[in-house]
């Protein structure tokens, strides 16, 4: 009887109400089961990423023969030799770092203790930013009159034929091998084309390459073409949008008729005229052609939303208490009016994968990373099925969960289902 008239109280706390947005977001988004598996799906791909050397690899984790102890899979993971991408440095590293992280991480959450909800993103920001400014870091090859020790080309041992050469000798050996024992540019030609068996799963490539190995390390490539080209429109998109939308006149007209005009050309056609003007490509090259070339869409999004919110109330009080434009714009309108471009960010992820794939399929990508359309494309001109249904599969994987993420969080913003 106490806790029902205690229930009643006018006073009683309602947690619904005390719920942050987010909260209310991310509850009204678990209720969509698809949309979490596929969110799950997400954290496997990017555990793949990580974890490929060690899933798949030639360099041993551990080796000793005659007396020498060596612990080559390290030192390899920074050889130019081995992984010349930077994407591949960028993911070496945080495979190193990552328990320095969590420790990191765990420290600050038990220091914090209830109040560690509301340091959640800054700490995270800045990991994210250490992690990046080590990666720029590495990726030099002199720091000023210091040599870089994480930039090095060393040659590249082939521990499987020096282990079966010393033990024909009579010596005895203790190794320990990554999952698969195949590189991702280990070639041979003398087993090109094979179809997939016990050795390798996924059968080899023209040149001998382990197909299963090239699709683990291509995981990387498609994961981080989209975040790094959706970042890099988002960012352009979200700016432009936001001043045409909030000063309106002259410069809502240039930046409209800007938009107009990039919307004229086909985007394919032309991130293609782009990506074939450049001699040497990289991947970073492919990044910065799609990300200049899609800003569009999030910018009319942007654009739209706050021609609605600089004038509600909110905006409106803080223009009157003589706060800059700077601060009115980005810290009071953008938080509020960012939720769509949330939606088309996660399909543009899929959208950026799709077209990185498409240019790889085209000969147009760079040549030098594990790309999953240039591996079909190798399967289309060699007539291989598998090498065709392999990364077929995994590109309408990759884009099918990343849309169904997209789904299910524009469902979750959106505000006419909230309860």
């Amino acid at each position: 009887m106490t806790a029902a008239l205690n229930s009643s109280e006018p006073d009683a706390p309602d947690q619904t109400l005390r719920a942050s947005y987010l909260a209310q977001v991310w509850q009204r988004f678990r209720k969509n089961r698809i949309a979490v598996l596929g969110v799950w799906c997400i954290g496997v791909l990017v555990a793949l990423a990580i974890l490929a050397p060690v899933l798949s690899g030639n360099q041993p984790l551990y080796f000793r023969a005659q007396g020498n102890t060596q612990f080559p899979f390290f030192s390899g993971l920074f050889n130019r030799l081995l992984f010349e991408s930077g994407v591949d440095l960028f993911f070496n590293l945080l495979l190193v770092l990552l328990p320095l992280y969590a420790l990191v991480y765990w420290v600050i959450r038990r220091q914090s203790g209830v109040h560690f909800h509301g340091r959640y993103w800054r700490v995270l920001g800045a990991l994210v930013g250490f992690h990046c400014a080590l990666f720029l870091t590495a990726s030099v090859e002199q720091l000023g009159s210091i040599q870089n020790p994480l930039y090095f080309t060393e040659t590249v041992t082939d521990y499987h034929a020096l282990q079966a050469q010393l033990e024909a000798q009579g010596h005895d050996v203790d190794s320990v091998f990554p999952m698969r024992p195949y590189s991702y540019r280990q070639t041979a030609p003398l087993r090109g084309l094979e179809a997939p068996s016990g050795d390798h799963w996924f059968g080899t490539d023209s040149e001998g390459r382990d197909v299963f190995a090239r699709m683990l390390f291509g995981t990387r490539i498609s994961l981080t073409i989209g975040v790094i080209a959706v970042g890099i429109y988002v960012g352009i998109g979200v700016v432009l949008g936001a001043l045409a939308g909030y000063f309106g006149g002259a410069v809502d007209m240039w930046i409209s008729r800007m938009i107009e005009v990039m919307i004229c050309f086909p985007s394919f056609f032309l991130i293609l005229t782009l990506a074939a003007l450049i001699e040497q490509r990289s991947i970073f090259h492919v990044m910065i052609i799609i990300g200049v070339t899609s800003w569009t869409g999030v910018a009319r999004l942007i654009r739209a939303e706050f021609l609605k919110h600089k004038s509600l109330e909110y905006a409106q009080a803080a223009i009157a208490l003589g706060l800059t434009q700077t601060r009115v714009i980005f810290v009071h309108i953008l938080p509020n009016a960012i939720a769509p471009v949330l939606v088309s960010a996660t399909f543009g992820i899929a959208s950026a994968i799709l077209t990185e794939s498409a240019l790889a399929f085209l000969g147009i990508g760079d040549l030098t990373v594990a790309s999953w359309g240039e591996t079909l494309n190798t399967g289309r001109t060699q007539e291989k099925l598998w090498l065709i249904l392999v990364p077929g599969f995994a590109i309408f994987f990759v884009v099918s969960i990343f849309n169904l993420v997209g789904e299910g969080l524009r469902d979750a913003l959106d505000p006419k289902l909230k309860t």
